[in-house]
């Protein structure tokens, strides 16, 4: 485990907890004491998190990404490759899987989980031939009239030459207006770092969900302290200007349902993230079936004009 910053108390509990584990002569209840004084400290730390203690929680190395929940939530997995104009992108992974006996159309973004899958995922930026791959899949996800269920965990579109030669903003943009027009449901939820368009590109949804420590934003915190104050030193102000935690969300209406994670994060209890995040895909996607597609697209795309609205009062 990594501890960050803020969690170094948690790491001289564990440490004694792992050696008195390792004493077969220790009281079990010393150990059960350590254990009570730890989640009472890991509740009291993450209730009082700063936006950017959370931004580090939503970026964290041990911190379930989409590779997790297909492997581990999910079954039945047939990937789609591909986009059928210029290649495969690593970065966005789709394909058909069935959670709770009911079959899903899932669209995800993976970062990778060490150097190797890191690259090979080019660290969650996806290319314009991720998005296209994602629309594809989701027009074969309307023609079988299955639901669509889509993953966001990226710092945003990759911006290099090869990915705007493509066309990246055209992608994304493509993307945006033509999932307004899908005739199934779609279910968005925000498992880590929402980036920019990067994330909007496969985050037009009926539901909008994100997970009690990742962060939505329309720029990162360094970037945007990059162009503000030309000092991206200065993140953790930024942070707290941008006002992308979950709290905010919700309130600001950007998204609908905030999901609770395990005490002290996703990432230090996978198994009950997953059971967490699969009981709210199933009950959301079970109301959404019962609306007829004329309402669902129009309840879809008003959401998304009433966003930012605003009134003098």
């Amino acid at each position: 485990m990594k501890y960050l910053e803020f969690e170094e108390e948690l790491k001289e509990i564990d440490l004694a907890i792992s050696i008195l584990q390792g004493d077969l002569e220790t009281d079990s209840e010393q150990t059960h004491a350590l254990e009570h004084q730890k989640n009472g400290l890991l509740k009291i730390i993450y209730q009082n998190l700063t936006p950017w203690q959370i931004t580090q929680v939503a970026r964290h190395e041990s911190r379930p990404g989409f590779v997790d929940y297909r492997d581990n939530m999910f079954s039945d997995f047939l990937e789609i490759h591909g986009d059928r104009l210029f290649g495969d992108d690593g970065a966005i992974i789709t394909g058909w899987a069935t959670l709770n006996k009911e079959k899903y159309m899932v669209i995800g973004q993976e970062k990778g989980s060490d150097i190797e899958t890191r690259l090979k995922r080019n660290f969650g930026m996806p290319n314009p031939e991720g998005y296209r791959k994602a629309l594809r899949a989701a027009r074969l996800a309307e023609k079988f009239k299955k639901p669509i269920l889509t993953f966001v965990d990226t710092p945003g579109a990759f911006p290099g030459l090869g990915a705007e030669e493509r066309g990246q903003g055209e992608a994304i943009a493509k993307n945006i207006m033509e999932f307004f027009g899908i005739k199934t449901p779609i279910v968005t939820v925000v498992i880590g770092e929402g980036g920019s368009g990067g994330a909007l590109g496969i985050a037009v949804a009926d539901k909008v969900a994100v997970l009690e420590y990742s962060i939505y934003s329309v720029i990162s915190p360094e970037s945007c302290a990059s162009i503000l104050w030309h000092d991206s030193s200065r993140s953790q102000q930024a942070a707290e200007a941008l006002k992308y935690t979950s709290s905010y969300l919700k309130k600001f209406g950007v998204v609908d349902h905030i999901i609770e994670e395990p005490i002290g994060g996703a990432h230090r209890n996978h198994e009950e993230m997953r059971h967490t995040l699969s009981n709210y895909l199933t009950d959301t996607t079970t109301k959404l079936r019962k609306k007829s597609i004329p309402e669902l697209l129009k309840e879809r795309y008003d959401r998304f004009r009433q966003l930012g609205y605003h009134t003098n009062s």
